[in-house]
């Protein structure tokens, strides 16, 4: 995935249909998007606009890894 921060060629955090946020203990807040291109995002909430983008298919590869275990050394 590319980590991107809002520039005049990206869209505006406006631009992006975010999900609800999901927050784990602390008030870790992420969030899920997409835009009118069909491209997906993930963001945090006390950085609205940065974010992380890709493809949907990169975004779904992305969370069948780590639901199998690829970033369980980071917790």
């Amino acid at each position: 995935m590319n980590a991107t921060t809002a520039a005049p060629t990206a869209p505006s955090a406006a631009a992006i249909d975010w999900d609800e946020a999901f927050c784990s203990e602390g008030a870790n807040c992420f969030r899920f998007g997409l835009d009118a291109s069909g491209r997906a995002y993930i963001g945090s909430t006390l950085s609205p606009g940065e974010y992380v983008t890709d493809s949907v298919e990169a975004l779904r590869a992305l969370i069948s890894a780590v639901k199998a275990g690829a970033a369980d050394h980071l917790l």
